[in-house]
């Protein structure tokens, strides 16, 4: 009489079969699995590989000018919602701004440089009597405007200085402009200065301002020309060729 511990010879035969049957297949299984890990690494290092001998392209440098208008559309130029604007429109290969109540303006929508650069433009008084170009600019992270013709026709400067505008700090300059001409107009901003002329580089600027420990900003009347626009005050005006040129460091 057997026990619960004996064991037949079958049985030990099947069971012996079986673990040779699972030992066969534990083994194909592991081999099958060490093998696609294999494939894999290769796979991933080759491609690894292939992207790392590839020559880095670095990004092209931006131009040391460029055109803000096409002399046809607006471009990334918006007509500013002042309230009261007259009309903005391509004309001739130039931007007009028709007279507002009291504002007319355009606002530069596209890429931005706010030091070390210089933007030059041509600008007519069309009718008015008034400012007919006050151009905004990036100060750093600050904003600032450059009135010509404002204050009755003649007067010119920065707004603000020290919350001060062109007509009550040091940078006031009174000119005599007529109607119907187009002036060439240059604004530099590089490290602690402004400067603006109304001539070809070389001659004695508008304005030179050092603007060192200065608290510098826009009248309220301009803070929607930001970050950078051209507006006119119940004055009819015209701007074109305008143009941004990069400084060096």
């Amino acid at each position: 009489m057997g026990t619960k511990y004996n064991t037949s010879a079958d049985t030990l035969f099947y069971r012996k079969l079986s673990l040779k049957r699972y030992t066969w297949r534990n083994m194909l299984s592991t081999t099958l699995l060490l093998l696609g890990v294999l494939i894999i690494g290769a796979c991933h290092q080759a491609g690894t590989e292939d992207v790392t001998s590839k020559p880095k392209t670095e990004p092209a440098a931006p131009p040391a000018e460029m055109s803000l208008f096409d002399g046809k559309t607006l471009g990334n130029w918006k007509s500013t919602d002042f309230g009261g604007q007259g009309k903005v429109y391509v004309k001739d290969g130039s931007i007009y701004l028709e007279q507002g109540n009291d504002m007319t303006g355009i606002t530069w929508a596209g890429p931005l440089v706010r030091m070390n650069y210089e933007i030059t433009l041509e600008a007519m008084r069309v009718s008015g009597s008034d400012f007919f170009c006050g151009l905004t600019f990036p100060v750093n992270e600050n904003y600032c405007s450059l009135i010509l013709g404002g204050w009755g026709g003649t007067l010119c400067g920065l707004s603000n200085i020290d919350y001060y505008d062109a007509a009550n700090n040091e940078t006031s300059r009174f000119v005599s402009f007529e109607n119907g001409k187009w002036y060439h107009v240059r604004l530099r901003v590089i490290p602690n200065r402004i400067q603006a002329w109304l001539q070809e580089e070389g001659e004695e600027p508008l304005v030179d301002m050092d603007i060192t420990d200065r608290k510098i900003d826009t009248r309220a009347e301009m803070d929607l020309c930001q970050p950078m626009g051209v507006a006119t005050w119940q004055t009819a005006g015209a701007v074109r060729n305008i143009k941004l040129r990069k400084l060096i460091d």
